[in-house]
């Protein structure tokens, strides 16, 4: 019960496979990452950053948490994103959400508790700033899926007005921030039709 010996075995075999295919694999990644992307993604456990895109460890650097939410006091959050960009010098963010998220729904239903309902503060003034446009749909499912593609797009405007990314824009540095969501109906990503690369495009965010 303690030691989950079915994990160490996947575990195991998952990385002769690797061996297999890549001898050299784990030797190059011991060295340095590569990362290009930096993900920012839920915690849920339907949205695994690099199965979702088919690319192996050390290609994308990923942070993680309730309703993919970047908060300017989450210093948790903050240090991902630095370390990303000026350390790895990723040259794309990308914030994805999911529909059907558990949070959003939390925050549109007023059903969170203790730190949680702390936590989705911001989704609840996003559904607050969207309120007519939401509520003018019938589907219940369809409101949550309307909130999360609009708190990406948030999340996305949150990025981009960080102290970070601004002066790595400033520095002339090549960075992107997308805006993306995922259907864990279908197993499909689709792209919001936003990508933002200066400070300039902040104000063109919808």
């Amino acid at each position: 019960m303690r030691v989950l010996k079915h994990l160490f075995e996947n575990n195991r075999k998952w990385a002769e496979n690797i061996k297999k295919s890549d001898p050299d694999f784990f030797t190059r990644r011991a060295k340095q990452q590569d990362a290009e992307y930096l993900w920012i993604g839920c915690s849920d456990s339907r949205l695994p950053a690099m199965e979702i895109v088919d690319v192996l460890p050390g290609q994308i650097f990923v942070h993680r948490n309730i309703a993919n939410l970047v908060i300017q006091t989450d210093m948790n959050c903050l240090s991902v994103i630095q370390y990303a960009v000026s350390v790895l010098k990723v040259k794309h963010i990308i914030v994805c959400g999911h529909y059907g998220c558990g949070g959003v729904q939390a925050a549109i239903e007023n059903t969170g508790d203790g730190v949680l309902d702390n936590w989705l503060m911001q989704i609840k003034n996003v559904y607050q700033k969207h309120q007519a446009k939401i509520d003018a749909l019938k589907n219940t499912s369809d409101k949550i899926d309307l909130l999360c593609e609009l708190n990406v797009i948030q999340q996305v405007r949150n990025v981009c007005t960080t102290t970070i990314v601004q002066k790595a824009w400033k520095a002339g540095q090549e960075l992107a921030v997308h805006g993306w969501i995922y259907n864990i109906r279908d197993g499909l990503l689709k792209d919001l039709d936003l990508c933002v690369t200066s400070s300039a495009e902040i104000s063109e965010i919808q």
